[in-house]
């Protein structure tokens, strides 16, 4: 397992990977960083560029068996950090403020351990996953010709959870994550002298209409097979102006289920109720699909391997807090795979994720290590 001087050096790297966090679909730096510290670990083989700037490496036995993928993420978010820890962000704007900093020195951490002691029969694959944040990268890598050379019968990904117990995992069979997507819906009319609107079209009514309607497609509530979310997030009409009357109106709505199938229904449901509306009021429509999200979900297989590796741990281990309403880039490795998701608690008390305060807790880095390492000896041996 992992020496005083590996976690030591994990930790320095987590941290050197969060004062310089590249954000979604840029992740070339990042992704520079990884390679040489997979590198130094020689694996059988290392993939680059995958679905963009995604990398994995594998460790092969030599002797037939399955092969297990673990996956951790590259980018942070666009968010300012507030904090005084002397590795807080150095790039404006930006932040690794969900813990993907965190989660590449556990997948490095595994690395180490493998170097030291591959697995005795099949593969073990470290997959670090572009553009997780906006939902596209998980596509991207399966649908890359190079993952072909992966092919992974297991997967598994560790997320680490604030307002769990620190320590504590959280996990079960079935939803673990949303499916979501937002849609960006476009409308454009005609402008005119805000003294003589009647000669322009206006899209006003049609936002106002949206405004209200959206909600009732996706009211919330209980997280079952039934959940269906519609939300707003932003409304804007023409330019902020006096003079002007608009003739562009544009509603960001982001839609979520607990199924892809469910929120298919409900993309067709607001995309028909945009069409009326640009109908009835004369307008032209244009719709945009932004940061979709298959729903992950845990294969019970999976998730008995993961409690089996915890209890010989001695880990904790629940289904408090999940499944959740967020969306996790996670859901589309387990089409192929018997895959789970597994939350790891930050602590009670511990920002939220996305908070511009939030940090990882670098204590969690060799409990991530030992959990992953327990899974793949459990499988591999």
């Amino acid at each position: 397992m992992l020496t005083s001087s590996d976690i030591a050096e994990l930790t320095a790297l987590r941290r050197d990977l969060h004062r310089r966090p590249d954000l979604s679909g840029r992740e070339a730096a990042t992704a520079e960083v990884i390679l040489a510290a997979l590198r130094a670990l020689s694996p059988n083989l290392v993939l680059t560029g995958l679905g963009g700037h995604g990398l994995a490496a594998l460790f092969d036995s030599g002797t037939p068996g399955p092969t297990v993928l673990f996956r951790a993420e590259l980018d942070g978010l666009p968010i300012p950090e507030r904090s005084d820890n002397a590795w807080r962000s150095q790039i404006d704007g930006a932040g690794h403020l969900c813990g993907h900093d965190g989660h590449m020195a556990m997948l490095l951490g595994l690395g180490r351990v493998l170097s030291r002691k591959p697995p005795a029969t099949g593969r073990v694959a470290l997959l670090f996953q572009p553009a997780e944040e906006i939902g596209t990268g998980a596509r991207a890598v399966v649908d890359d010709p190079a993952f072909t050379r992966i092919a992974p019968d297991f997967a598994f990904a560790i997320h680490n959870l604030p307002g769990l117990p620190r320590g504590h995992v959280a996990t079960r069979t079935g939803l673990m994550n949303c499916a979501s997507m937002g849609l960006a819906i476009h409308l454009e009319g005609k402008t005119a002298h805000a003294a003589m609107p009647q000669d322009g079209v206006s899209p006003g009514p049609a936002v106002a209409a949206l405004i209200n309607a959206l909600p009732a497609l996706g009211p919330g509530g209980v997280l079952d097979d039934r959940f269906r979310l519609a939300t707003l997030t932003h409304a804007q009409l023409g330019a902020p102006t006096f003079g002007v009357a608009p003739g562009a109106g544009l509603v960001h709505v982001t839609l979520r289920a607990a199924r892809d199938a469910a929120l298919a229904d409900l993309e067709a449901q607001a995309r028909a109720l945009a069409a009326r509306e640009a109908e009835r009021f004369g307008l032209q429509l244009r719709i945009e699909t932004c940061d979709p999200f298959a729903a992950s979900v845990n294969a019970a297989e999976a998730v008995e391997i993961a409690r089996s590796a915890l209890d010989h741990l001695k880990i904790p281990h629940s289904e408090t807090g999940v499944p959740m309403y967020a969306s996790e880039d996670f859901g589309l490795f387990g089409r192929d795979a018997v895959s789970a998701m597994l939350c790891l608690g930050a602590g009670e008390t511990q920002p939220a994720l996305h908070n511009p305060d939030y940090d990882f807790p670098d204590a969690l880095i060799p409990v991530g290590v030992a959990i992953f390492a327990q899974i793949a000896r459990d499988i591999l041996g």
